[in-house]
């Protein structure tokens, strides 16, 4: 199954996304850059600054790990939807690709599957009346660059 990011909130395809790999089926998310986060950008944009402070001063090495290229953020947020701490967790995790744009031929490499005949699922077209942020100005803003 792919899943056209494009225009899609993020907790809303994410959960979708997740509750199909938890079943069994093979995910492919294209365009993770251009999905939206909705709110106010300040508050976001502070929200995530306040997330970066949290750091383990014991040993760095052991995380908390802030992604900052959106294929990495958005994956890291699917990982919270996840059950991750039981193996059919684990399982759904490694059963999900996520790529920045649409790369036709990494897709057709690794997965066997034509983007130009295989059409790719866009959930429900969401309006974004209100304020909201796309994944790579946020990235782009905590200091990501891709």
């Amino acid at each position: 199954m792919i899943i056209n990011a494009q225009n899609q909130t993020l907790g809303r395809m994410l959960s979708y996304a997740a509750k199909q790999a938890l079943k069994g089926s093979e995910v492919i998310i294209i365009n993770a850059e251009q999905a939206v986060i909705t709110g106010k950008k300040e508050k976001i944009f502070n929200d995530y600054l306040a997330k970066l402070e949290i750091k383990n001063r014991g040993n760095y090495t052991r995380g908390p790990f802030h992604y900052k290229r959106p294929d990495l953020f958005v994956k890291k947020t699917l990982r919270g939807m996840l059950p991750f701490d039981k193996p059919r967790g684990v399982e759904a995790f490694k059963r999900i690709r996520i790529y920045i744009g649409e790369p036709e031929s990494e897709i057709a490499r690794f997965h066997k599957i034509d983007l130009k005949k295989e059409k790719p699922h866009n959930l429900e077209p969401r309006t974004h009346v209100g304020d909201y942020v796309t994944v790579s100005e946020l990235c782009k803003f905590i200091g990501g660059s891709w």
